[in-house]
This record gives C-alpha cells, structure tokens and sequence, in this order.
C-alpha cells in the first residue's frame, strides 16, 4: 500500500480549506440559476432535445457517484478537476477512542489521486487520472451517447479505458463499460454500470477477467446537500474478498463539490473497483471537484 506522509497530508487539507474559502464568492454568483424556480425543466437536465451541456443538472451534480462514473456531460473545452483522498486508518479496527486519538485515519496517511478531464469534442470527454494506490495511471474515454428526455427513459454514456501501475510500466488493465442512469425530477439519480475489466489478477501471475455491475444513486436531500450510495458487485471472472461499496454525503457550492466517503477499500480506479474491498474494512476519504465552464 502505498502511504502519503504527514505532510502531504497537511498539502491536501491546507489545498482543501484554499479552495473551500472562495465557495462562498462562487455560490453567490450562481445563486439565482441554484434557487430559480422558473426553469425547472433546465435544472433537471431531462428536458427533451439538445440542451446547452454546461447548464446544471441539480439530481447529478458531479462526474463521479463516488468512485463509479456518472452519465453527466462536458461542454466542448470544459474541464473538471478532481481530487479523491482515502486515508489509510480502518475505522473497524481498534475502539472508537483510538480512532479518535488518530482523527479517524488522518494520522496515518493516505492514498491520494488526481484527476483532469476535459471535453474534446461534443458529448466526448478525455480524462486522466493518477493516484498513489500502486502508483496507477489510467487513460480513458467517455462518450455520452443519450440524455434522458421526454422521449428517452435514461441517459447512457459508454467509456473506454487503460491503467498501469508503477506510473503506467505495468500490470495493464483495459476495460470497457457503459453507465446508465435514471433521474426522477432534480432530486434523485440512480445508476447501473456494467464493466468488464482484463487482467485484474495479473499480480498474482494469473490471466484472469472480472465483470462487475456497478449500483449506485444520489438523493438530493435540501438546496446543495446529497446523499450517495454505491456498490460493485461481481458478476463474473476474478472476484477476491468482498465487492466494493462506499457511502457519502456532498456539498455542491457553485462550481465546486466537496463529498466526504467512507468506503470498504481504497481503490478508485475501474481495475482496482473489480478487484473489490476488504472484509472488516471501512477507510474515511473524502473527493473534491472543481468545474471550470
């Protein structure tokens, strides 16, 4: 596993409270799209026809659910980036006044990852990610074919992607898959992700394959506050210790979006998502998100 230093723990929150503190400039200047209740239709995101793709989508406010991808959409020459954090303490381990004693893992380190997508052309976003769990690197692609709309059920985009570990020199993993979402209104989104995912166990010098299906939702439960939930169980191939599932709650403040996690392992990318979490195993994290369109 790898570890992030007390000081780079330090970096990550001090990066944390810098970014926080200008939400309150960024709100405010958005506060009437956030709080119109004349466009309803425009809010929620499932009016029929081609819509601008930088207007907000109030049941789906981020690219992420928590570490599956959404259906949500970039405009041409938009960008998010995106910080993911999970520190190394197990909450089920050890009483509740020892994890205290270690504020709930932030004292022992943590796996950090960043990420940088960026929309290259219409309905299709590039996106880059690194994060310290084996040193990984993953490539990947995402089309959004549909939106949800009066004549169309769901959304549905269809991605395509490649990480290595040791900053991408081995143990390749592609996969492909699609996410498919339903929203109900602007307070609610649930998903379904079907994944396939190659060489999961190449660690163990084994060719072996994993299927999962990704199952999550998002509940907008006030103006900005939601609650989320997903789970990865595996439907076929290479399938160790227990599917990957986390829970969260998330603060949207105009164009950013702050999610504090708890999740069953620390993996983030779609290879270390088939390959599951722990049994006994619960790691506080938190994502960050910032859009710039």
């Amino acid at each position: 596993m790898f570890v992030i230093t007390h000081r780079s723990v330090a970096f990550s929150i001090a990066t944390l409270l810098t970014v926080l503190s200008s939400t309150a400039w960024a709100q405010g200047s958005q506060s009437t799209s956030d709080v119109s209740t004349n466009q309803p239709a425009n809010q929620s995101g499932i009016m029929a026809g081609d819509k601008d793709d930088a207007d907000l989508v109030l049941a789906e406010p981020d690219f992420r659910v928590l570490n599956l991808p959404s259906t949500l959409r970039l405009p041409v020459r938009g960008s998010n980036f995106q910080l993911t954090h999970r520190f190394n303490g197990n909450l089920r381990q050890g009483s509740f006044e020892e994890n205290a004693g270690n504020l709930f893992g932030l004292d022992q380190g943590a796996v950090v990852g960043f990420e940088y997508r960026f929309g290259v052309a219409r309905h299709l976003q590039a996106i880059v990610y690194r994060t310290g769990l084996d040193k990984t690197f993953q490539f990947y692609g995402k089309y959004d074919a549909m939106r949800q709309g009066d004549s169309v059920p769901v959304s549905l985009s269809a991605f395509a992607s490649v990480e290595g570990a040791d900053n991408f020199q081995e143990r390749y993993s592609p996969a492909v898959g699609v996410a498919v979402s339903r929203m109900v209104a602007d307070r609610l989104a649930v998903y379904a992700t079907p994944v396939w995912v190659h060489n999961t166990a190449e660690s163990l010098n084994i060719d072996r394959d994993t299927f999962f299906v990704g199952i999550g939702g998002r509940v907008r439960v006030s103006a900005t506050v939601y609650l989320v939930g997903e789970v990865a169980p595996r439907a076929g191939g290479y399938s160790p210790d227990k599917p990957a599932f986390g829970f969260a709650i998330e603060k949207r403040a105009g164009g950013h979006l702050f999610q504090i996690n708890f999740n069953n392992g620390q993996g983030t990318t779609f290879g270390q998502l088939a390959r599951g979490g722990f049994a006994d195993s619960l790691y506080l994290g938190f994502n960050l998100a910032r859009k710039f369109f």
